[in-house]
């Protein structure tokens, strides 16, 4: 089989930039003509063998940055966002995306919050009998979104942030037990943690300098908590750089930035990085023995293995999402080409929704992309008590995975047919973006394709995709 050709050239660009190199000077230490890397930065020729060793070896560099990274997330984005009826007669083949996406990727980035502003734009104008005479009546990126998108991008994984959270729980170690050390390094500070019968999961009093936790909350929620208050206390400096790093529009998307940073260093405390990588190499990614190890929730070590890209110690490339019973996706991230729709629900094949149905369990699948790309994935319902009779229940569903080829290094995997084109489920994205012509779980059309339609014949679907 014939070795892919790595086309990098805007990464090239990125690594040589950073290290304030001229081209003359960054040929000069690859050991290539000006010419060739010129030709190699714009994607005329691809990165040779020689220069990926010398980027190894000169720069010390992880070299699997050039094959990772924003490219398909951001060909899966602008093809989402090109389904939008309004470019019905112009869409670009996906070879042009693609182009794209290598050669200008802040242009497609542009592209992608044009799109987000225009249909934030027309929601607005869809209820203008309701916005007229108030002063919000203006059109406001949405700092959610945007928040999301920065974690997208950045991989889930904020280096200063997680070497920090690693830090402390180093320190932990010798004072027995994360929150213990956490609820110490508080109280050097004067403040005091009390644990009360309360709905609110944390309440921090700064005039009075103490820190109230939830005693109805399971204890791994406790401690995910004083954590996250450590951070915003003890970590404020490094949270606050970080956040004119990322140079969010608005102060509602920074606050919420600043929490989900605070969030970030509570599960990288919990879960310190060079540790948890090791355990869960050790027992095979199994989710239940890294919950018992580490006091974390499943949904916790969930999410953890999904952050676990640092340069040069990387992980298992997972994709990690949370979906209500509606099907809405409420918390997405993927470090493989699997990407999820930026809007509405996931594809109603995927075992994430079947997980309400046995509670308790985990579900095993095996996979199958539009783009022929194959995958295990693992979902489990996940609760969240109110903690008091009455009280309202939170229900969600989690689903980890990544691509096949990992298998072996995954407990999941022992009882599956891998070597069976028939044991994968064909899934997609999203339906409007779905090349899949026979799918009998389809709600919309493809936009991309054209339909044909027999009024006396009727099958799965009311209409044949062409």
């Amino acid at each position: 089989m014939a070795t892919q050709k790595l086309y990098a050239g805007a990464k090239l660009r990125e690594m040589r930039t950073r290290l304030t190199l001229t081209q003359k000077e960054f040929a000069a230490k690859l050991g290539v003509s000006l010419p060739y890397l010129n030709q190699m930065e714009n994607n005329n020729r691809p990165i040779s063998t020689t220069v990926v060793l010398a980027l190894a070896q000169e720069f010390g560099m992880d070299v699997t940055e050039l094959s990772t990274g924003d490219s398909e997330r951001l060909v899966s984005d602008m093809r989402e966002a090109l389904a939008d009826p309004v470019f019905a007669d112009a869409i670009p083949p996906l070879a042009d995306l693609r182009l794209t996406a290598s050669n200008a990727p802040a242009l497609a980035r542009a592209f992608i919050e044009l799109h987000r502003v225009y249909r934030q734009t027309h929601e607005r104008l869809a209820s203008l009998d309701e916005a007229l005479g108030r002063e919000d009546a203006r059109v406001q990126a949405s700092p959610w979104e945007e928040v999301r998108d920065f974690f997208h991008y950045c991989d889930n994984y904020i280096d200063a942030v997680d070497r920090a959270a690693e830090n402390f729980a180093r320190q932990a170690d010798e004072t027995g037990g994360i929150r213990q050390a956490a609820i110490a390094s508080l109280s050097r500070q004067g403040i005091q943690v009390t644990f009360a019968d309360t709905e609110t999961l944390r309440s921090y009093d700064a005039a009075g300098k103490s820190l109230r936790i939830s005693s109805r909350a399971a204890s791994s929620t406790q401690a995910f908590q004083i954590l996250l208050q450590v951070a915003l206390i003890q970590q404020d400096k490094l949270l606050e750089a970080t956040l004119d790093f990322a140079k969010f529009h608005s102060e509602e998307a920074r606050a919420i930035a600043k929490i989900g940073l605070a969030n970030y260093f509570a599960g990288a405390s919990l879960m310190p990085y060079g540790t948890f990588l090791a355990a869960a190499q050790d027992c095979r990614h199994d989710l239940e023995i890294l919950s018992n190890r580490f006091g974390a929730s499943i949904e916790q070590v969930a999410h953890r293995l999904s952050t676990l890209q640092r340069p040069g110690a990387k992980g298992i490339p997972f994709f990690f999402v949370r979906v209500d019973q509606a099907g809405t996706i409420t918390k997405r991230h993927s470090a493989t080409r699997l990407q999820f729709a930026r809007f509405g629900g996931a594809c109603p094949l995927w075992n994430v929704h079947r997980a309400f149905e046995t509670p308790g369990h985990f579900l095993q699948q095996l996979a199958e992309t539009p783009d022929g790309v194959r995958y295990i994935s693992l979902a489990r319902d996940v609760s969240k008590s109110g903690g008091s009779f009455g009280s309202p229940v939170r229900r969600y569903a989690i689903a980890l995975g990544c691509e096949v080829r990992h298998a072996e290094a995954l407990v999941y995997a022992d009882n599956l047919d891998l070597n069976n084109a028939s044991s994968y489920e064909p899934i997609g994205i999203s339906c409007r973006i779905c090349e899949r012509q026979n799918c009998h779980q389809r709600s919309v059309p493809p936009l991309e394709r054209r339909l044909s339609i027999d009024t006396h014949t009727r099958k799965t679907l009311p209409y044949t995709v062409t």
